[in-house]
């Protein structure tokens, strides 16, 4: 587990579930809608966000425990 880091949602197709966060230096991690915290499986576009970056699918950072940015 990873300290928080910060973002905004760049992208979120709510029917795949899919959706990426990019960070204000340009990294941007894939994530899917069952990582969102509150166990919403949405997520506004645009949106401010703390997350966590975790291994992911073929050995691809992801976010994770993804919620609103404080």
């Amino acid at each position: 587990m990873s300290a928080a880091e910060t973002g905004r949602v760049t992208a979120f197709d709510e029917r795949r579930g899919l959706g990426e966060i990019t960070t204000a230096d340009g990294a941007v991690y894939s994530f899917h809608s069952t990582m969102i915290a509150d166990g919403s499986r949405t997520i506004t576009l645009g949106a401010e966000v703390e997350f966590e970056i975790r291994p992911g699918r073929a050995g691809n950072w992801e976010a994770a425990a993804i919620g609103p940015r404080t």
